[in-house]
């Protein structure tokens, strides 16, 4: 688990910890010190805590212009144990959605497991961005993953897709070509 770091190619462009809005602002990271763990297995130390012990976050791009997001995750989601749609809603997305972000994506191609409890935070999420045309995308989740979130039927509160070249892109170009796609499913 160390040796996966989160996507850097667009560090040029956004640093979530020079990002005044972030609430990731003022963070350091060291590249030889790991601390953080996910069930004993030390995780590389770009990773970004918010309050989860099985759950962590990168927040790779927030365009506040375009209003959107991209968040990269990995570990094990546990609604059911740790509420971590709860954090990651209060003490992530609520942040960004304070800042005018509406369309959100999540690479979750790294998140192993997943164990749900109630949607209400889901939906609640959703209710926040649904009437200014938001969304909510979890990319690339692995099939057990994606089995156990179909099961919960969080997929009514977030777009399930594969988009395995995302990292060819750039973010512009890629959050263009999900928001097409997304408008051409509602019409």
């Amino acid at each position: 688990m160390q040796d996966i770091e989160p996507y850097d190619l667009w560090q040029y462009l956004y640093q979530s910890e020079s990002d005044e809005r972030s609430p990731f602002y003022g963070r350091e990271y060291s590249e030889f010190t790991f601390s953080q763990t996910i069930y004993n297995y030390y995780i590389h130390p770009q990773w970004d805590e918010f309050g989860s012990s099985t759950l962590y976050i990168k927040v790779l791009i927030a365009d506040y212009v375009e209003k959107y997001a991209i968040f990269e995750l990995i570990g094990e989601w546990n609604d059911a144990i740790e509420n971590d749609i709860m954090r990651l809603k209060r003490d992530v997305m609520d942040v960004f959605l304070g800042q005018g972000i509406t369309k959100f994506i999540l690479i979750t191609e790294n998140v192993l497991n997943f164990h749900s409890s109630d949607d209400s935070y889901y939906e609640e999420w959703y209710e926040d961005i649904r009437e200014q045309g938001g969304w909510i995308v979890s990319l690339n989740m692995p099939e057990q993953t994606k089995y156990d979130f179909l099961k919960a039927r969080l997929n009514n509160y977030i777009e399930l897709l594969n988009f395995p070249p995302w990292r060819t892109l750039k973010p512009d170009v890629l959050f263009a070509q999900i928001d097409n796609l997304l408008l051409r499913r509602l019409t």
